[in-house]
């Protein structure tokens, strides 16, 4: 959708699909029709997040300089860390001040409808996607609006170099790709590769044992020795806050100088380091069953190690998959490669949310083992294997997996920016021509 009606539109559809989805969670009574109405609002808002999370991080990358795409684009992390942060202080004030009745599950339930109401504001205010528009053939409106992004004027040579480079990718892309099948898009030159590093990389994320200990929190914690209601729900609180504050340092800090791939790399090793000595400490250490809030120092340790092993997450493989993953997309299949990628990361996400209660009743101390191997075999060689992207344009991507050599894009620049200089002196080419029949009219002005 977001590539025929445009990336600012979709989003403003699916918020809506969100807010509705929260409001009949929200307005769920007590019994069997309440239920109902929660689990299909849960149906609701599920498909409004999900389209959410695979537009937002295209519409942003798309908008920002590459010089600070990482960083800017690492932000959808840190709101989403924000988020689950709340989520924990939210059911931690619930347990202590609210325990019967239906504000049980309306006060949570509604408190979505917050940040739903915020980004429907701020989108009021966004401009459309330039690579959007110049893909739907709008090059004045494109020029304006990535003017405008960059804080700059249409007569910027640095902004009409980056349009140039923007419109030398899109022929590019209709003179091989016309008529884009889903074939194409998935297995086209250079394609097929980005498609598996986005399924890959949310497959690991996943199963780098995180969101076990994210949604699971409360009983993670009980796992390790922190038994009762409060101190559980408090020590996923401080995890939250660890999460945060971790986070907003990497992207803001740490991404454009260390870069993707040696990010993802220690992060994985670290993480896998400080689940080894988890697992180890529970194994020695095993909690004893307690009825009162006593933590033994064992506890306390193992949590400490959890929170640095938050840190880890936060310093690489929490932020960097979107981060990575709206980079390497070009423009023509990025709301496919997007839409694929989230799909695959609510899909795994579903499966170990299903499957953690099970792992931590079997396996116990060995649970943070099998994560920890995850970390360091399969994250960590994964992360050598994929190129860096740090510093490139998303047009450069194409030369990086092989789409195109570079020798040839540095041609169709040279041309594009005839063609851009020709549009928005002359405008637009007329409704229907071909970009045979731009080209022609461009050389054809040129000539006189």
């Amino acid at each position: 959708m977001s590539g025929w009606i445009g990336r600012k539109p979709t989003l403003l559809i699916f918020i809506l699909i969100f807010v509705v989805g929260a409001a009949l969670q929200t307005a769920a009574d007590a019994g069997t029709r309440g239920l109902n109405m929660i689990y299909v609002g849960r149906v609701i808002a599920g498909l409004g997040v999900g389209a959410i999370s695979a537009v937002c991080p295209a519409f942003v990358s798309e908008c920002a300089p590459k010089e600070v795409r990482g960083r800017i684009t690492g932000l959808f992390q840190i709101w989403v860390a924000t988020g689950v942060m709340l989520s924990y202080f939210v059911n931690y004030g619930m347990s202590l001040h609210i325990t019967t009745g239906p504000r049980v599950w309306r006060v949570p339930f509604g408190f979505q409808l917050v940040p739903g109401g915020i980004m429907a504001f701020g989108l009021i205010f966004a401009k459309e996607s330039p690579r959007y528009l110049a893909r739907s053939g709008k090059t004045e409106q494109a020029l304006a609006n990535l003017a405008y992004y960059r804080r700059s004027t249409v007569e910027d040579p640095e902004v009409r170099a980056e349009m140039a480079e923007i419109e030398a990718t899109i022929l590019e892309e209709r003179e091989a790709r016309a008529g884009l099948s889903f074939r194409e898009a998935f297995l086209g030159p250079g394609q097929w590769i980005r498609f598996v590093i986005a399924f890959v990389i949310f497959l690991l994320q996943q199963f780098a044992g995180q969101n076990s200990v994210g949604y699971y929190a409360p009983r993670i914690f009980s796992s390790i020795g922190y038994t009762g209601t409060t101190p559980s729900f408090l020590a996923s609180g401080v995890y939250g806050i660890v999460k945060v504050i971790a986070t907003a340092l990497f992207i803001f800090l740490g991404v454009e100088f260390f870069g993707r791939k040696w990010s993802l790399f220690w992060s994985a090793i670290w993480m896998g380091i400080f689940f080894y000595i988890v697992g180890a400490l529970q194994k020695t250490h095993p909690p004893a069953v307690r009825t009162d809030d006593y933590v033994p120092p064992a506890s306390k340790a193992m949590a400490g190690i959890i929170y640095m092993y938050c840190v880890a997450y936060s310093f690489g493989w929490g932020p960097l998959p979107w981060v990575y993953v709206s980079d390497i997309f070009p423009n023509r299949t990025r709301h496919y490669g997007l839409a694929f990628a989230s799909a695959t990361q609510w899909l795994f996400n579903f499966v170990i949310s299903k499957i953690t209660p099970t792992l931590v009743s079997k396996l116990g101390w060995k649970l943070f083992i099998m994560f920890a191997t995850i970390n360091i075999l399969g994250m960590g060689t994964f992360a050598l294997l994929i190129p860096e992207t740090k510093g490139k344009s998303l047009e450069e991507m194409d030369i990086i997996f092989g789409s195109i050599t570079a020798e040839a894009r540095a041609k169709d620049i040279t041309k594009a920016e005839h063609v851009v200089d020709d549009e928005v002196r002359h405008g637009p080419a007329p409704a229907g021509s071909s970009d045979q029949d731009v080209e022609k009219a461009s050389i054809s002005q040129r000539s006189k």
